[in-house]
């Protein structure tokens, strides 16, 4: 799977799957009419949404490789890179894929917002696993925007395709809530894992070395996407990651701020503070208090 094919624009990825190009920024293909082909790397230059419908191999996304079921989305932003390892082998896809540039929705109400669709950052192994009801309202959402692409352009085009794409991804992140309460196991697993690996983070000499724990720093221990991992946090908690290392990190400091051996100073630098002063404000905006204050009062 050395060789990379690049798609730059929607008319190429369409010739490549023998898909009749009926608008240049957007398209909906079925990949059981293209042509039977080995497993390869792909790079996109527009959003693209897969939905496969056989086993045709591991798909390669990230660091990650991903032993597809049928029914699955995987959500990819411009510029991202993945491919299908089919170990040499032939196969043929099946399966649809919408692909919209993003010149589409430049000036529309869904490109205002397009990065609150947090799951076109997802990794592979994060993928929407759909359930044979939401499969058929995708692919209402998928036969709506092919059918406007049938009908020709015309001066309602755009926004008509434009409303079914967001209503498309509005449905997907429904799904996505679905799955992190269904799946709650292996959610409050990740939750417990996060948990321990903060702990385990102060009680070392990380901070002083690395500095504050980030969301990304934590996203990638636990080897999750730092979307996926932000999403899945806020609806397990409440809180946002970043929400959440800062309490923990505001518990550590209180606990340290008891130790009256300790300067402010000190307990700044061993939380991994690079100024005691930042220390100081974070502390006061949480606690509503000064470390000083803090102790003196406890």
């Amino acid at each position: 799977m050395d060789n990379m094919r690049r798609f730059n624009t929607i008319s190429e990825y369409n010739t490549f799957n023998n898909n009749e190009t009926k608008h240049p920024l957007v398209t909906v293909v079925d990949l059981s009419k293209a042509d039977p082909r080995q497993g390869s790397q792909m790079y996109f230059g527009f959003y693209v949404v897969f939905l496969k419908d056989v086993k045709c191999g591991d798909l390669v996304y990230g660091r990650a490789t991903y032993d597809y079921q049928e029914g699955t989305l995987v959500f990819m932003a411009p510029g991202q890179v993945a491919g299908v390892n089919s170990n040499g082998e032939t196969y043929q896809p099946k399966g649809y894929v919408l692909a919209f540039d993003p010149d589409l929705i430049h000036g529309t109400p869904l490109g205002r917002h397009i990065q609150e669709y947090g799951f076109f950052g997802y990794q592979s192994h994060e993928a929407l696993h759909l359930s044979e009801k939401e499969k058929s309202i995708v692919m209402d959402c998928l036969h709506k925007i092919d059918y406007e692409l049938q009908a020709g352009i015309d001066k309602h085009s755009k926004k008509l395709i434009v409303a079914n794409i967001q209503l498309f991804l509005d449905y997907c992140t429904r799904f996505y809530d679905r799955q992190f309460m269904t799946r709650e196991h292996i959610t409050t697993g990740i939750i417990e894992r996060f948990e321990t690996l903060l702990n385990d983070f102060f009680a070392t000499d990380k901070p002083q070395t690395i500095g504050l724990p980030s969301v990304a720093y934590c996203a990638d221990t636990l080897n999750l996407s730092s979307n996926y991992f932000g999403d899945l946090v806020k609806k397990e908690t409440g809180k946002t990651a970043q929400e959440y290392i800062q309490f923990k990190l505001i518990d550590m400091a209180k606990e340290k701020i008891s130790d009256v051996e300790k300067t402010v100073n000190q307990v700044a630098y061993e939380l991994g503070f690079k100024y005691p002063q930042h220390f100081t404000r974070v502390f006061k905006k949480r606690v509503g208090k000064t470390p000083l204050e803090y102790r003196n009062l406890n």
